[in-house]
């Protein structure tokens, strides 16, 4: 069964799904019907914070051009760019072996970004049915849902939610927060 959470609504994994160890976030989006005379590409990103809240180094944003995390296990992967968001279901994905993530590595937050946003004029306004998932990889079965609800038409990228490790356990956090200047923006507020 799976639980909906609502903006800035926390839950623990291991309370709704025990022994959970492998899954793997899901993020869709379909595009309104309007004409900006470009494509939209959204983008799938990746965080991997410390305990301060701060990014620990460059090769710790996981996306499309750096697609694993730099430990040895390589417990965070993306699975590839999604250039047009078409179809149903997951446009991006990443995978995330949660027992293999190392201690240093305490928030995984996940973002999505439109690429080339203000040469488009784009932003998330323009973007609906946009959601962030938690499937149990072993199992296939959806555990956690977010559905992005609230209007950002301002906004050209946005945290969806962060995985977090709080008492001995992984817990997600549905964030909903959209700010402006893409993903270098993003960067340089977790540096």
């Amino acid at each position: 069964m799976t639980i909906t959470l609502t903006k800035v609504q926390r839950i623990s994994l291991e309370k709704v799904a025990p022994g959970l160890s492998e899954v793997f976030v899901g993020l869709g989006w379909d595009v309104k019907a309007t004409d900006t005379g470009q494509d939209f590409d959204l983008d799938a990103s990746v965080f991997l914070l410390n305990a301060n809240g701060k990014l620990i180094s460059d090769a710790h944003v996981i996306f499309y051009n750096n697609q694993t995390s730099p430990d040895p296990e390589k417990s965070i992967q993306h699975t590839g760019d999604n250039l047009t968001g078409a179809g149903e279901g997951d446009d991006e994905v990443i995978k995330i072996n949660l027992k293999k993530v190392p201690a240093d590595i305490q928030t995984i937050l996940i973002a999505v970004t439109i690429h080339e946003a203000e040469v488009r004029r784009q932003n998330f306004g323009q973007v609906q049915n946009a959601f962030v998932r938690v499937v149990n990889s072993q199992t296939n079965e959806e555990v956690v849902r977010y559905d992005l609800v609230e209007d950002y038409s301002t906004e050209t990228s946005m945290i969806m939610a962060e995985l977090y490790f709080k008492d001995n356990e992984w817990r997600l956090n549905a964030v909903g927060s959209g700010y402006q200047g893409g993903l270098q923006a993003l960067l340089e507020r977790y540096k």
